[in-house]
């Protein structure tokens, strides 16, 4: 067997394992919250955790129909997203470890809501857990022109989602988005 075949054949199996499964979308460097969550409601719903990390740089070129996705950068010269995938993956570890639950990583690709709700799909997913963006002005600007993945989830699929808080919230009387 090929090492594409047989990476095939494990993306279908993988996701045979996840069916049913609570899926968390997370970022290197994100406040574990997210995963404690979302490893909480898995073990509240006595399924499968599966710990996504979407890759912005690279995109979908085409998907084989037992659902190994084929993938090309944006731009040569970016930098893969193995290192963020390996820092999403130890995080995790450090968190689901011990902790009773079935849990695995899957990096996806290309625009993160879109991508979690298409895994969403294939694995029937019971709930998508995610976190709210950063503070920042960058982050401001961000989420001003492409959306928050949270209100894009809500709108393109019809599966429970989980947004969890992070960082302190914004207090009632400050103004959410910055203004010149």
């Amino acid at each position: 067997m090929t090492n594409e075949a047989s990476a095939s054949a494990q993306s279908a199996e993988a996701t045979n394992a996840a069916h049913g499964a609570v899926i968390v979308g997370t970022i290197p460097d994100q406040s574990s919250r997210v995963l404690k969550e979302g490893a909480r409601y898995a073990k509240l719903l006595g399924v499968h955790l599966l710990v996504v990390h979407v890759d912005v740089t690279r995109f979908v070129t085409y998907e084989d129909p037992d659902g190994y996705v084929h993938s090309a950068p944006i731009d040569i010269d970016i930098a893969s997203g193995e290192g963020a995938l390996e820092s999403v993956r130890s995080s995790a570890a450090a968190v689901l470890d011990g902790s009773g639950i079935e849990w695995s990583v899957r990096q996806l690709v290309g625009d993160p809501a879109m991508a979690m709700k298409h895994l969403a799909d294939q694995v029937d997913a019971r709930l998508l857990v995610v976190g709210t963006r950063r503070h920042g002005l960058g982050e401001s600007i961000r989420e001003f022109f492409t959306g928050s993945v949270a209100a894009r989830l809500a709108h393109r699929q019809h599966r429970p989602i989980l947004v969890v808080p992070l960082g302190e919230p914004v207090p009632d009387d400050e103004a959410i988005w910055p203004t010149a």
